[in-house]
């Protein structure tokens, strides 16, 4: 098999989590991921399938994954066969400052003549500390980044001018260089995922566990369609923000994606999959107009898969009555955040009253919606003790009042403020006091043994310690409350309640021993990702629809998506044009801005 040009690396949050006594906590519920985060961002699949547009071999590594799944497999064994041109590691979300450091280390020092790039909106953030780790050459800035990255890869192909490549921090002799943020898209309709050649990477490589998603995703295959990138929302704690990236990442504005390209993949994925496909990001913030479209192009696809709809806050009514005339089976998830009026106003997503977030529901339910899940945070500014358990009172009055398609969930914000965000650049004024600044600080609380340890703030209501207590207590409530009113099964519920004693029992252990744990608790955590932190505040299986995992596939779909990409591979050769016509071939709107 020919050498490939890039190999994209997703490293586990901490890179020696098998060898680590780390009582992580309920940090990852609500996703689908554990708490070694071990699902790759949605970039990795758009950057591979934009650079093999191009003529370039890519290949995608979930080392994360392949650590989690298996004791015996050793990454350094592993690593040390790839010999692409260019290593890729993501530093999206901060959680991954430790694995990415770590992955970074090991590889430059098994190929230390292999240059190595960092990405995502962490890495941008933080772009200039990271470009002087020893292990790193490379750090593209921004949200949209297949383009300037090949035209890195060109680059290393060609006569090496980096000073060429937009948005690129490098070295050049021990000097730190940062090139002008000079491409700044305008559309990103061009920047699909390339489900045949994700597929074809695990059929022609009998390689499943390296390329897929997360853990889970072989039981429960959910897809999403991306249908913005960044966000016109302002929460306070969020670092891709409209306000944080005019902040760190000038020209990087939030970015619809077309009506016509969303229904495009829609329609890809349904060719595949028969499991519910999430829209993510709030249409209705594109506007009326706008969100009729999407909702117009999607009945036009004629897919029979659930379509879930993502709402920052009740959506209008007219919008739900389009829903219900255009879609056969649909769904939603509305994160009201809090019950409190005031606090969700702080928090600087959306600004309603609780009659308003009441008639949202009741609209959303007043038709075919299969399912709708609500989603509560605890860790908001200006949120107490009290504040958390009237929220569940809040979630009881809905239980009470409205049929088991509605469920709710409630978890900690954690483990981090994003770098970037309003509350990590100005903390005091929004409500947080902040323990870590700066990349390696966070590297330093990801090493830490309780996951009250390793959260980066205390808010103005609440320090560490009472926002673990508020947890636990919420969501044995919750747990309690899910069961009595038929939205869980006894034996998922008893499942939860079980690991909620033993969590808490753990963390009593830890409290006592000052954070030294004796040998018997030790034992138990070493390299444990599940017993006391997975599902213990909300069933992760909660989160995805019952089916079996063969009958979520369509077959059929898959024969025609592998036959499609061997006929593209054929044609398809390397081209050398620079970034001015690298996007000729797309949308005109996508082409850069000098």
């Amino acid at each position: 098999m020919r050498r490939p040009d890039v190999v994209l690396v997703h490293p586990p949050s901490v890179y020696d989590f098998r060898r680590r006594a780390i009582f992580y906590g309920p940090i990852s519920d609500v996703i689908p991921s554990s708490t070694v985060f071990e699902m790759y961002p949605i970039g990795f699949a758009t950057l591979a399938a934009f650079l093999r547009r191009h003529g370039r071999r890519v290949r995608i590594v979930n080392l994360a994954l392949r650590m989690m799944r298996s004791r015996r497999f050793r990454p350094e064994r592993y690593l040390r066969r790839l010999e692409p041109r260019l290593f890729g590691i993501d530093l999206h979300w901060l959680p991954h400052a430790h694995g990415g450091h770590e992955v970074a280390a090991l590889l430059k020092r098994l190929h230390p003549d292999i240059p190595i790039v960092f990405g995502g909106i962490s890495a941008s953030y933080f772009h200039e500390e990271l470009i002087r780790d020893p292990s790193v050459d490379f750090v593209l800035r921004g949200s949209v980044t297949e383009p300037c990255l090949l035209e890195l890869v060109r680059e290393l192909e060609g006569d090496r001018r980096f000073e060429r490549v937009p948005n690129l921090t490098w070295k050049q002799d021990d000097r730190v260089r940062v090139n002008p943020a000079s491409f700044v898209p305008l559309s990103f309709d061009d920047l699909d995922y390339d489900l045949g050649y994700m597929i074809g990477q695990v059929v022609g490589r009998l390689d499943f566990w390296t390329n897929v998603p997360f853990h889970a995703w072989w039981r429960h295959p959910i897809t999403a369609v991306f249908t913005v990138r960044g966000c016109g929302r302002g929460c306070v704690t969020c670092g891709a923000s409209e306000e944080a990236f005019r902040g760190f990442m000038p020209g990087m504005h939030p970015l619809l994606r077309s009506p016509a390209s969303i229904a495009r993949q829609v329609r890809d994925l349904a060719e595949l999959t028969r499991a519910p496909i999430f829209l993510v990001g709030d249409i209705n913030d594109g506007g009326p107009k706008y969100a009729e479209a999407v909702v117009e192009a999607l009945r036009a696809t004629g897919v029979s898969n659930r379509l879930v709809f993502e709402f920052f806050r009740p959506p209008p009514g007219a919008f739900v009555a389009h829903v219900e005339a255009c879609l056969p089976h649909w769904g939603a998830e509305l994160s009201p955040e809090s019950h409190h009026e005031e606090i969700r106003a702080r928090l600087g997503k959306a600004s309603y009253t609780n009659a308003e977030l009441e008639e949202g529901i009741e609209t959303i339910l007043g038709g075919r919606c299969e399912q709708l899940d609500l989603f509560y945070m605890i860790g908001l500014p200006g949120q107490s003790y009290r504040h958390v358990m009237t929220t569940v009172d809040a979630i009881e009055a809905i239980f009470r009042r409205l049929d088991a398609r509605v469920s709710a969930f409630i978890t900690p914000m954690g483990p981090f403020i994003d770098p970037g965000s309003v509350g990590f650049e100005h903390p005091e004024a929004t409500g947080y006091r902040l323990r870590a600044h700066t990349l390696a600080e966070h590297r330093a609380l990801l090493e830490q043994g309780d996951w009250e340890s390793i959260l980066n703030y205390d808010t103005d209501a609440m320090t560490r310690t009472e926002i673990v207590d508020a947890t636990y207590d919420a969501a044995e409530r919750l747990n309690d409350l899910k069961l009595r009113y038929g939205r869980i099964e006894p034996a998922r519920a008893a499942g939860v309640a079980r690991r909620l004693t033993e969590a808490r029992a753990l963390r009593r252990r830890i409290r006592e021993a000052q954070g030294r744990l004796d040998p018997e608790a030790r034992l138990a955590l070493l390299g444990e990702i599940r017993a006391y932190s997975e599902s213990t505040v909300n069933d992760k299986a909660e989160l995805f629809p019952p089916g079996a995992f063969l009958r979520n596939f369509r077959l059929g779909g898959i024969l025609r998506l592998l036959a499609r990409d061997v006929l593209r591979r054929g044609t398809r050769r390397p081209e050398t044009r620079r970034l001015g016509s690298a996007l000729q071939d797309a949308p005109a709107e996508t082409a850069s801005t000098p």
